[in-house]
């Protein structure tokens, strides 16, 4: 998501549409298709998950419309289904992705030019908790789900290992070798991309891939040590 653009309303609704409506039309069109898939794999968020550092959330914890961005994900998830199984007999998997951490965008294409400079630090006190997943375990989950017929149903796309904003902000600086003293505070955040928007930097989930796991998918990357040094070292 574009973090340059103004969080209008117009905005708001482009990247509903771009989601929600592009995903439903797509679950039509495979309803109406004389030749149908065998496998839908469709991506979602975490998003949905209430932001609670008490909690642990696996896929069977419940989701909760709270939010714009809860909202979001229980609308694509709904437009993803759309009885593909009942009327197509196509087996469904639905990816809920946490950050994609990679050298070419998302959040460390924003991050890479601050932090190279040794401005880089946490954001607020940085004990939110920061759900994210290597873009290379993103892709080989998509593949693993694709080729393999037992796995089905809500996968958790995130990294085993539970990681802080600090813990991230920390690793990804030592990758670059340089310091991470500078926390950003979030009202900064607030300021620049409105209060919704920086909710998803400023608050964070303790998310965990059990089906994944327990389906048998090895992660590349299981730590953010592991996957900052991999993203810097390919940059």
């Amino acid at each position: 998501m574009d973090f340059k653009r103004r969080w209008t309303t117009g905005f708001k609704q482009n990247v509903f549409s771009s989601r929600v409506n592009t995903t439903t039309s797509l679950a039509e069109a495979i309803n109406k298709a004389s030749t149908k898939p065998k496998v839908y794999v469709a991506m979602s968020g975490v998003g949905a998950y209430k932001p609670d550092s008490n909690k642990e959330y696996d896929e069977c914890s419940p989701l909760e419309n709270f939010d714009f961005f809860s909202k979001l994900v229980l609308e694509w998830e709904k437009a993803a289904t759309l009885d593909l199984e009942s009327k197509s007999n196509c087996r469904v998997v639905t990816i809920r992705s946490g950050v994609v951490l990679g050298k070419n965008g998302g959040m460390i294409k924003q991050l890479y030019l601050p932090f190279y400079l040794g401005l880089g630090g946490p954001v607020g006190n940085g004990s939110q908790y920061l759900p994210w997943i290597h873009i290379k375990d993103l892709v080989e989950l998509i593949l693993y789900s694709i080729e393999n017929d037992k796995v089905e149903g809500v996968l958790n796309g995130v990294a085993p290992q539970l990681c802080t904003n600090k813990e991230f902000s920390n690793a990804f600086a030592k990758a670059l070798k340089r310091p991470a003293l500078i926390p950003i505070p979030s009202f900064i955040f607030n300021l620049i991309l409105g209060t919704e928007r920086a909710k998803m930097i400023t608050t964070g989930q303790k998310v965990i891939p059990q089906r994944t796991q327990e389906f048998g998918f090895t992660f590349s990357f299981p730590d953010v040590v592991s996957a900052c040094r991999n993203i810097v070292k390919e940059a």
